[in-house]
């Protein structure tokens, strides 16, 4: 059985943000990063932010609007207790979190060659424990389809802090924009 891939809507325009995200720090981020929005002060974080730790994303927003917690293929499966911090301690009451175009994290075992030199060359590994890291942690942090991991990583995280609104986004990298994932039709 396939999952359906998420449909990825542009968010070109303020009347592009769905009603039920207009007010809310999802919407601020919209806006401040598509359309370069007039930024308000903000003394402490309405947002909390979870993104791939990919270099060529940088978001658009202003000084102390959002947390920004940043791990590969924006998979916070084992990052939870700091999802939690912002939550129960920064008080944060809105997650947003960001997939990406041409995430090394999709179709990670078909880099499992590059990845062993490279912890060899650069990290001083033995070739045989690069390769057991690897297999070990692969199937953990692997994606099929980055679109569709960040859907449901937001249905699981919603699921968990039912309080919060968590809403999943994608990145595309050549035009720096974010645009909202919708549920498969």
């Amino acid at each position: 059985m396939s999952v359906a891939t998420p449909s990825l809507v542009p968010v070109l325009g303020k009347q592009d943000i769905p009603l039920a995200l207009r007010g809310t720090p999802i919407g601020d981020l919209l806006a401040y990063h598509n359309f370069g929005e007039t930024p308000r002060t903000y003394v402490r974080p309405e947002l909390l932010i979870g993104m791939c730790m990919d270099s060529r994303k940088t978001l658009r927003i202003p000084d102390n609007f959002a947390f920004i917690m940043r791990a590969g293929g924006a998979n916070f499966q084992r990052h939870e207790f700091k999802l939690s911090f912002a939550i129960a301690i920064g008080g944060v009451r809105s997650l947003a979190l960001i997939a990406h175009d041409d995430c090394g994290m999709v179709g990670l075992r078909s880099r499992r060659d590059d990845f062993i030199a490279g912890l060899v060359e650069n990290g001083g590994w033995d070739p045989g424990a690069a390769g057991e890291h690897f297999d070990h942690y692969c199937p953990v942090f692997e994606i099929a389809d980055a679109a569709a991991f960040i859907r449901s990583e937001a249905r699981r995280l919603q699921a968990r802090y039912p309080r919060v609104l968590v809403t999943p986004l994608y990145y595309r990298a050549g035009e720096g924009r974010l645009d909202l994932v919708e549920e498969p039709a």
